[in-house]
């Protein structure tokens, strides 16, 4: 039965300190800009983005801490034992979820192309990686997607 334990736990944390770290897919667009239609235009800037400001910071340390201290408590076999199991299990589970964490936010950042229509105005599309675009190329505008002419 504590044979079980010992295992099923710490399965179940490492999937819920898994489920963390789920980043959107590569290559996929951020931000659309939300007009239909076809316009041209060209490339005028493409910058970096950020991680946004509204992302938590530290929740992976804390729950990696809580996770590692249930798996370190289930290894002591003494009261002394559970309670050096539980500090390193918290050590070390927050050093992993932090790291987790670090991972995970460092996916969301991005580029920004500005593009200058040729109809008048200008248009900012937010792209995990500019991919083959390169300031002063022709672009059609489909929507959300820009395709270099």
């Amino acid at each position: 039965m504590h044979r079980t334990i010992r295992l099923v736990v710490p399965a179940i944390c490492l999937a819920l300190l898994g489920a963390c770290a789920s980043p959107a897919p590569r290559g996929a667009p951020v931000y659309g800009g939300g007009q239909a239609g076809v316009a041209y235009g060209q490339v005028r800037s493409i910058d970096p983005i950020g991680i946004p400001a509204e992302q938590p910071q530290g929740a992976g340390a804390v729950v990696g801490g809580i996770v590692g201290a249930v798996i370190g408590r289930q290894f002591g076999n003494s009261s002394s034992g559970k309670n050096v199991g539980t500090v390193a299990g918290a050590v070390g589970g927050a050093v992993v979820g932090n790291e987790i964490e670090k991972n995970a936010r460092r996916d969301h950042g991005g580029v920004r192309i500005t593009v200058q229509l040729d109809q008048g105005g200008l248009r900012s599309f937010d792209f995990r990686e500019p991919g083959s675009l390169r300031v002063g190329d022709r672009v059609r505008v489909e929507g959300s997607q820009l395709v270099r002419l």
